[in-house]
């Protein structure tokens, strides 16, 4: 109690301070329940066919590689518009999301993303494609930073990281749901179809999220405390339990609302530079190149692993297909790991052994020389799965280091790293492919862990800490 009282009285706790800090607390205190989950399958619906549009085009591939006579070059470029859009969408959509909210913010990319994948399955030529990927890309790109946002602000500290990553798995399963359905109906219907599966179920999906309440976070943030009140109340009457009793616990949460308050009481102006300032510039500068060197490694095989099947190895058409999806399988496993003991072992430390551990699954097919098809599924696809688990945690951890005032911008600005970071990867590939052979392409992922284990190492501790209490 010892700190609570100098808190309480502190000049920047004003009563509409006070009054913020009340309603936060009201949304911490309550457990994780029906309400939450609601939320979760609703948004996590959405994440699922982002992920699903997002890899479409890599089992799409080794039939427009003979259809079009494309070169090494041209696919490299193909797989990257889409990637070159997500940077466009993931920068426009995280404004939007804090100036207009989080749902308008994901339900317009989601709209833009299922309307595009649509599109895709109409294109005629390499060009359109091309085109309609770069718009879809636009959409993708906006709607899992935001997304991830909404979910972080509705989440309490103990468990935060247990509920997101679960959330998260979606995003695998739906890699995984594209891979099994390019293996299945690409050869069997043709190729625009794969197209038309992940776009329609997007426009009905879009309905119901139109429809969830806004982040009751944000609303605060925003000074609309009527509107975040009845949210609150929505989240209360779902659930009798309360994470501290008002009775018995009555100091503990006098001292957890005075703390708040001030913390709140000494917030400045969202602004974008803020991500820059004395506190968050590591911050940002450390997720930065988290995002871009571990989604260099997972998205460069896994865009390319279908192709590479196909081109390098001679497999028929449906065992290369069958063969990619393996990587998938291995990560949603991996991911699901990761939920279970990523509070227990920590953001930092769950980082840091991934990028050991895929370093040297990578380096070590690469001192074989990737020879065979089975040295690749299995070294090659194991360490895809290892650090698709960090490319999940990453879209924990980077909302839980910025305050909500800049959440979505901050999140939306680190995930662009990881779209141009997967833009250039593809294209990479194609280069060294072709110029230097698969060895050194595998030679190149093991020397981006290095970078990004160096980053990994500067990471903060995050874990069953409140949001308010990480960022200030």
């Amino acid at each position: 109690m010892a700190d609570a009282a100098p808190a309480a009285s502190s000049p920047a706790a004003t009563p509409s301070a006070r009054a913020r800090a009340q309603l936060l607390f009201r949304l911490e205190n309550v457990p994780f329940c029906r309400w939450h989950t609601k939320a979760r399958v609703i948004m996590g619906s959405a994440t699922f066919f982002d992920a699903f549009d997002a890899l479409s085009l890599a089992f799409v591939l080794p039939v427009l590689v003979g259809l079009w006579h494309l070169s090494p070059g041209q696919v490299g470029l193909l797989i990257a518009a889409g990637y070159i859009g997500q940077v466009v969408g993931a920068l426009l959509f995280g404004w939007v999301g804090e100036r207009y909210g989080r749902v308008p913010a994901i339900s317009t990319a989601v709209g833009v993303m299922s309307v595009m994948s649509i599109a895709c399955a109409f294109a005629g030529n390499y060009e359109v494609l091309f085109l309609l990927r770069l718009l879809q890309g636009i959409g993708v790109g906006g709607e899992v930073p935001v997304a991830a946002t909404y979910i972080n602000e509705l989440s309490q500290a103990k468990g935060r990281g247990r509920f997101f990553v679960l959330y998260e798995l979606i995003f695998p399963l739906g890699l995984l749901a594209a891979a099994q359905v390019g293996a299945f109906v690409v050869p069997r219907f043709g190729w625009e179809y794969l197209f038309l599966v992940g776009g329609i179920p997007g426009v009905v999906i879009l309905m119901f999220m139109m429809r969830l309440p806004e982040s009751p976070r944000w609303l605060v943030g925003k000074g609309r405390l009527q509107d975040a009140e009845r949210v609150i109340r929505q989240v209360e009457a779902a659930t009798p339990k309360r994470s501290l009793d008002e009775k018995h616990d009555a100091a503990q949460i006098e001292q957890r609302v005075a703390g708040l308050a001030d913390g709140i009481g000494k917030q400045n102006k969202a602004s974008w530079k803020e991500l820059f300032s004395v506190v968050y510039r590591p911050r940002t500068l450390v997720v930065w190149v988290l995002w871009a060197s571990s989604y260099f490694v997972a998205n460069g095989i896994n865009n390319w692993l279908p192709t590479l099947y196909k081109t390098v190895y001679h497999l028929p058409l449906q065992e290369a297909l069958r063969m990619a999806s393996l990587s998938n399988v291995l990560s949603v496993c991996a991911v699901l790991v990761c939920a279970l003991f990523v509070d227990r072992i920590g953001r930092r430390r769950w980082a840091i052994g991934s990028f050991i551990v895929c370093g040297v699954l990578l380096a070590t097919l690469a001192f074989l020389g990737a020879k065979s098809a089975w040295s690749v599924m299995l070294l090659g696809s194991t360490a895809y799965a290892v650090m698709g688990t960090t490319t999940v945690l990453l879209y924990l951890y980077t909302p839980e280091i910025y305050p909500t005032r800049m959440r979505a911008i901050g999140t939306g600005l680190a995930t662009s790293w990881l779209r141009a970071a997967s833009a250039t990867a593809p294209a990479v590939v194609g280069f060294v492919l072709t110029g230097y052979g698969i060895a050194t392409v595998f030679g190149m992922f093991a020397a981006m862990t290095v970078i990004g284990l160096i980053a990994a190492r500067q990471m903060i501790e995050t874990a069953n800490r409140s949001l308010e209490e990480i960022s200030p």
